[in-house]
């Protein structure tokens, strides 16, 4: 600030991950958003909160003082699926674990609130963004009210937060009012709620009905999804004491052009130089490119496809290429580009063809229980794209490290056979999820068909091209609704197909999804109740080892359908989660 000449900044923004200047981590893309606005931005990462003097390291802002957990839930961060305290954390330097603290939005709002009172506080990213309402919290096994009335912040922003904090940093600077903006919450006393601020909101059950029945939490669910549509989605109000959160419609994604812009700002791309030590994080999503937001598919376990929302948007192959340019250009880049993608990877440039079908549509999933007649399955140009980035001069490698969603990629066999011919490295990771009909219906996934249809082409492809190569399934352990029956026909799938899997993860209930309203609730969203839900950590562990056939002679292979088999002796891990990845 010195240098800069810089007596205050207009913002800062409290982070609980290192601070690296790359898109993919929230604080800078925030960060960057604003400078380009001529706004003077301070980052403050993972300060101590247990002292209200270290968040006032770079004074008081002028306008208000932003907060994010970072890019990942700080409870996924710091616990395990089965409640262990992690013993890393991937996006602290040297992956230090205990630099954040449990639940990071409400320490560090309530720190901000003791160092710096009157200064206008903004609550975001996923942990953020998941707490919006009334909750399910895993770790304390209780519903919480929403993390709004806890820190009394001045507004909440909810999913990709680029057009909000835009707004809230202009109303702020013309001394406008905050509330309704799309893409936020706010918080009223009784009085307020009197006038016209909640006019035409849905009203939710109240936090003290869902604390207190399940039925009321998976209305609660229920009525969430059907109003998360950026277009025609309605306010939505739910009471606390004689308080109430109102929750604007979502805000409409950023469009090609827009997308561009953001990833096209001033990045370095390269960790804060105070740092010594790697940031793990960075490490792996260094050399990666965002091509695609959004996700379609609705997966009702998946807190990233709930965060961005299923309308997909991509970046023009234009913008594309100039990143992979700039990563190609810089110092120590070792040749490969680690991912192009998003979200889901093969929806690169799909979405919905009927834009008025689009903006009034109140499906949840696109592709579940099919796919729909105006979504685009095939003409992607997604291979085309990872072409024309492999060759960018220096580019020697493109993988993909996304994921891919199966049904999708079987009616597009050209993508398939670019992936197998060219941008695999042997073993292709994908997340079928479970093989079971009934839990494949709760998940909201593709079925087994489109599994085994996706590794034949594959196979296929991988022969024609000379390779030899493996599939690696993701699966989930004790699923709401799963039963050992369950775990017992996987299996069976399992040993008939020549597969072991590599990662299996105990299912992790992440706040406001539908697979947490399962969980907590023990219903099934279309009526009645679930077969049943593994609550106890015995119960949890017997499907996760009956997944990973500890019980039983079945020998320890891994292969691709066809009968070849490579043995593997890897261990499963039980914290992956792909929807907070």
């Amino acid at each position: 600030m010195d240098l800069l000449g810089w007596d205050r900044c207009d913002v800062v923004v409290v982070t609980g991950d290192a601070y690296v200047d790359h898109p993919s981590f929230g604080a800078a893309l925030v960060g960057r958003l604003l400078e380009s606005l001529g706004l003077k931005v301070g980052i403050l990462p993972q300060p101590d909160w247990t002292d209200p003097g270290a968040f006032l390291k770079l004074g008081v802002p002028r306008l208000f003082c932003g907060v994010t957990a970072g890019a990942m839930d700080s409870m996924v961060s710091n616990y395990t699926s089965l409640g262990r305290r992690r013993s890393e954390d991937d996006y602290s330097e040297g992956g230090r674990p205990g630099l954040r603290p449990d639940r990071a939005v409400l320490a560090y709002g309530n720190r901000i609130r003791q160092a710096m009172p009157g200064t206008p506080l903004v609550l975001g990213g996923i942990e953020a963004s998941l707490r919006r309402l009334s909750h399910y919290d895993f770790w304390s096994d209780a519903v919480r009210r929403s993390i709004l009335l806890d820190t009394r912040a001045d507004i909440l922003v909810f999913g990709m937060g680029e057009r909000q904090i835009v707004e809230i940093a202009r109303r702020m600077e013309e001394g406008l009012p905050l509330p309704g903006i799309a893409g936020t919450a706010v918080w009223a006393g009784s009085s307020e709620l009197r006038g016209k601020m909640a006019e035409g909101a849905v009203e939710l059950p109240s936090h003290e009905e869902v604390s207190s029945s399940p039925a009321a939490f998976m209305e609660m669910t229920r009525m969430l999804e059907a109003e998360s549509n950026p277009w025609s989605g309605r306010m939505l109000l739910q009471r606390t004491d004689t308080r109430a959160v109102i929750v604007q419609p979502p805000a409409p994604p950023l469009e090609t052009a827009e997308l561009d812009a953001v990833y096209a700002l001033p990045f370095t791309r390269l960790p804060h130089p105070m740092y010594e030590g790697p940031v793990p994080a960075w490490e792996m999503i260094r050399d990666s490119i965002t091509a695609v937001r959004g996700c379609a598919g609705g997966c009702s376990f998946c807190a990233l496809g709930l965060h961005q929302g299923k309308a997909v948007r991509s970046r023009s192959r234009k913008s594309v290429l100039a990143e992979a340019e700039r990563i190609a250009s810089a110092p120590g880049f070792r040749g490969t580009i680690t991912d192009v993608g998003g979200p889901t990877a093969n929806m690169y440039s799909l979405g919905c063809r009927d834009r008025a079908a689009e903006a009034s549509c109140r499906r949840i999933s696109c592709l579940f229980p099919s796919i729909c007649r105006n979504f685009a399955t095939r003409g992607s140009g997604y291979a085309a794209l990872l072409d024309a980035v492999a060759g960018t001069p220096g580019v020697r490698h493109v993988s993909v490290g996304s994921g891919i969603r199966l049904d999708l990629a079987v009616k597009d066999p050209a993508f398939v056979k670019a992936l197998a011919a060219s941008y695999t490295g042997g073993h292709l990771k994908i997340a079928p999820e479970s093989f079971s009909p009934d839990v494949l219906r709760l998940m909201r996934k593709s079925s087994l068909e489109s599994y085994l249809e996706f590794c034949r082409m594959f196979d296929e492809a991988s022969a024609a091209a000379g390779k030899e190569q493996y599939v690696l399934p993701y699966l989930i352990a004790a699923f709401p609704g799963s039963t050992e029956e369950h775990m017992r026909r996987l299996q069976e799938v399992l040993r008939s197909q020549h597969l072991r899997p590599r990662q299996v993860q105990v299912f992790l209930p992440a706040p406001m999804t539908m697979a947490t309203a399962m969980y907590y609730t023990g219903l099934d969203p279309s009526g009645g109740p679930l077969a049943f839900v593994a609550r106890r950590p015995t119960e949890k562990r017997r499907q996760l080892a009956m997944m990973l056939f500890r019980e039983g002679d079945h020998k320890d292979g891994h292969g691709r359908p066809g009968g070849r088999r490579r043995v593997r002796r890897d261990k499963a891990r039980t914290s992956w989660n792909p929807g907070m990845k």
